[in-house]
């Protein structure tokens, strides 16, 4: 599942096997003609409120550490036609974080779980069902804040979301939604408080995150989109989380978010097993990447490993498994426009402190443009060319320089991080909940500075 605490790595099996009776083919074709006889052996949809009315109640979001009925939500979409691999299966190692794991080994490219179309939450589904009344809410969402348009498809995942929590447990969906986490240690889940006590990068992703939650809200609570909880902070935060941490993303036929229950189970790992991917109907298939052996989660990957930051902010988490971080250098971003260079290139290891050239060829650039304009542009171009001759030979006239800034960049964080760390473990844990992960986060960030600290001094 997307969990919000720490995450579970998974190996890479080696062993193989076959379920190929099981198994729709790799085509389109194959996969419609699959969907289709799992169609004719499904329960209509509007049937399976009966899974929703044998459990206890409404959706409980006042306690955050509710239990979460997962089996419920498995008996649901088995009910509508999901087929798992033999072995596949829910597993917990507390109650309170869930994932797939396999206890039978699964052959390469070999299918783990198939969820059909009509169980899948579609932002595309969604704008249809809703119609004129979410086209005037998306209106009022561009209006204040043009950024959002790229996000529209979010934004239908959480009215959908909302409109099926309203229903309680008269919605069909109610038994995925009751299988849900109630707490969440993101972005969106953080205060200003929060954000103060992270570096720059991570708290300006953290605190952007929050703040598309907020236009959201803004343009629901315009009344043009009938939900009745849609003046509860508790629940929106909620569902909005939900739509985040859960969805995949697809560009063809057209650009869409979709949640297939069970396969948002899939825990993340740097080096993800398996991948999810939908045909043209809306069929989910999660299929095995390499062989897996008996005993090992079935993992896919929430982002760039290389850059565990954005999904910090977005799923609350660091992934155990991450081995390089931003380096931190958020003051130098005009210049990180300028030479077209990527975050994720911007990189410092996290076991030895080593930083990556991209980063050297920024904080030089910098000093070019404050100290010598001509020799900065002549860099910039070398840069852009790759011409790696040019570029040694102003490395090597300015590495002093270069070095003496990066140093101070390096204690100044260290330093920021200790004072950020100490305001944070000076906060309330039950009015602040995610001081654990915040200092977490930035303990990892104090260790690898460390390291590159250290290996500065080195040079010089």
């Amino acid at each position: 599942m997307r969990f919000s605490s720490a995450i579970v790595a998974a190996a890479i099996g080696i062993c193989a096997t076959s379920i190929s009776a099981f198994t729709p083919s790799r085509g389109a074709v194959a996969r419609s003609s699959t969907a289709s006889s799992l169609t004719q052996q499904s329960t209509p949809l509007t049937q399976l409120n009966q899974y929703a009315s044998a459990t206890a109640g409404a959706i409980n979001l006042a306690d955050e550490y509710a239990q979460r009925d997962v089996y419920s939500m498995e008996e649901f979409a088995t009910q509508y036609g999901l087929q798992k691999a033999p072995g596949v299966e829910l597993y917990s190692d507390d109650g309170s974080d869930y994932q797939l794991i396999t206890q039978q080994p699964i052959g390469a490219g070999q299918t783990c779980l198939y969820v059909p179309s009509d169980v899948v939450i579609s932002s595309e589904k969604a704008y249809q069902e809703f119609g004129n009344e979410i086209q005037q809410a998306e209106q009022v969402l561009v209006q204040i804040d043009q950024g959002t348009a790229a996000r529209l498809p979010l934004f239908r995942l959480m009215v959908k979301i909302l409109a099926e929590y309203d229903q309680g447990e008269n919605s069909a969906f109610f038994p995925w939604l009751n299988s849900l986490p109630r707490v969440y240690y993101n972005g969106v889940s953080m205060t200003n408080d929060c954000f103060s006590c992270l570096p720059p990068y991570a708290g300006w992703l953290a605190s952007t995150e929050k703040a598309n939650y907020d236009s959201f809200v803004t343009a629901l609570r315009q009344g043009y989109v009938q939900l009745q909880s849609v003046n509860d902070d508790t629940v929106t935060q909620w569902a909005y989380n939900v739509a985040l941490t859960r969805f995949q993303e697809v560009w063809s036929p057209q650009r869409a978010k979709l949640i297939a229950p069970m396969a948002d189970m899939l825990n993340h790992s740097a080096e993800p097993n398996c991948e999810i991917t939908f045909d043209d109907m809306g069929n989910c298939e999660v299929t095995a990447m390499y062989d897996i052996q008996p005993g090992t989660p079935l993992t896919i990957s929430y982002g760039d490993p290389t850059n565990p930051t954005p999904i910090f902010a977005q799923f609350g988490f660091l992934p155990a498994d991450c081995a390089t971080l931003f380096c931190k250098a958020m003051h130098l971003e005009p210049y990180i426009k300028e030479l077209g260079i990527e975050f994720k290139d911007l990189l410092i290891q996290t076991e030895t402190g080593e930083i990556a050239p991209k980063v050297w060829d920024l904080f030089l650039y910098e000093i070019l443009v404050n100290n010598d304009p001509g020799a900065a542009e002549q860099y910039y171009v070398a840069v852009k060319c790759n011409d790696e001759a040019t570029k040694q030979q102003y490395q090597d006239q300015y590495f002093q320089y270069t070095l003496d800034s990066m140093k101070q960049h390096v204690y100044s964080i260290l330093s920021d991080v200790d004072t950020m760390n100490a305001k944070a473990q000076n906060y309330d844990l039950s009015t602040h909940p995610r001081v654990p992960v915040i200092v977490a986060h930035n303990n990892l960030v104090r260790d690898t500075f460390t390291m590159t600290a250290a290996l500065l001094e080195q040079m010089g």
